[in-house]
């Protein structure tokens, strides 16, 4: 399975004896599963039918799911829905009045908005509007998901580009630790021949006071466990399906192991300083793969 995006927009048209229907949903981000249907009133009875497809096909998203019905005959005889029309007059004059707005409502517009216009004799949907609807509706969320998947490979390729940037900085960074301990001990050596005045120094305690700074400094964990988080990450991108709650967790790791590279950097001079541009470039494109992972299902 792929890793998809969760933006995405589809429409679809479908013609039948029944009439004409046409689908439209689009998609963004939300933490969970999400849906918003907007259809006319007497296709509310079939919302359950086309919740249970969105579910079969998505894991998280913000859907908007429109749908625009037809039927193939007209209504014997139609009526004015009265109080939605009433209100539309009154909701046009105050606006109007409340901005010194010359103007006056729009008879023909008024009798386009859904639900203006009723047919008290018209049946109730049957089974063959709805085998014109949920198809329709499954066929836009299967294209919809086509178009998530396309925009998720392309995210899928950045975020495992950088994850691999995030190993490479991890074994730059290992390869500068394994000078860390002459170096703490060359500093400490100039530290204490300094408070000493030239007083002879005993080397093995020399060794053991650097090889305790060095320890208290060391990244060496933080460093491994890093690695551990990078590879994981492409595994789950690798693995596809719903990565992008499995992501948010292993990135807050990655980033609590690079602030603690970082809080270790000092004392050791230029070697420090390296330390900490590598892991400032880490953190980077760690921050980086957070950004585009909340844009994945």
């Amino acid at each position: 399975m792929n890793v998809r995006s969760m933006t995405g927009f589809a429409r679809v048209r479908k013609h039948s004896d029944a009439g004409e229907i046409v689908v439209s949903v689009k998609s963004v981000n939300h933490r969970g599963l999400d849906m918003h249907f907007h259809m006319p009133g007497e296709l509310d009875v079939f919302e359950n039918d086309m919740r249970t497809a969105v579910k079969r096909r998505a894991a998280r998203g913000h859907f908007q799911i429109h749908v625009a019905f037809t039927p193939s005959r007209p209504p014997d005889t139609a009526f004015v829905n009265r109080p939605m029309l009433d209100a539309y007059v009154a909701a046009f004059r105050e606006a109007a009045a409340a901005h010194g707005l010359a103007g006056e409502p729009d008879l023909n517009a008024a009798l386009r908005i859904p639900g203006m216009l009723r047919d008290d004799n018209q049946p109730d949907p049957d089974d063959q509007v709805r085998s014109l609807l949920l198809p329709a509706v499954e066929e836009a969320l299967d294209t919809l998901n086509a178009f998530r998947e396309r925009e998720g490979r392309e995210i899928a390729g950045e975020l495992l580009a950088r994850s691999r940037s995030v190993r490479e900085g991890a074994a730059r960074l290992e390869e500068i630790r394994g000078r860390a301990l002459p170096a703490f001990q060359a500093r400490l050596s100039e530290r204490l021949a300094e408070l000493l005045g030239g007083t002879a120094l005993d080397p093995q305690r020399l060794v053991q006071e650097a090889a305790i700074l060095a320890d208290r400094s060391d990244v060496g964990e933080e460093l491994s466990r890093l690695k551990i988080h990078a590879a994981h990450l492409e595994e789950l991108l690798d693995k596809g399906g719903e990565a992008g709650k499995k992501m948010d967790f292993l990135l807050q790791e990655m980033n609590r192991e690079a602030n603690t590279i970082l809080s270790k950097t000092g004392g050791i001079g230029e070697l420090g300083l390296g330390i900490t541009e590598l892991a400032l470039a880490v953190k980077a494109d760690i921050e980086k793969i957070r950004e585009q992972s909340l844009n994945l299902e």
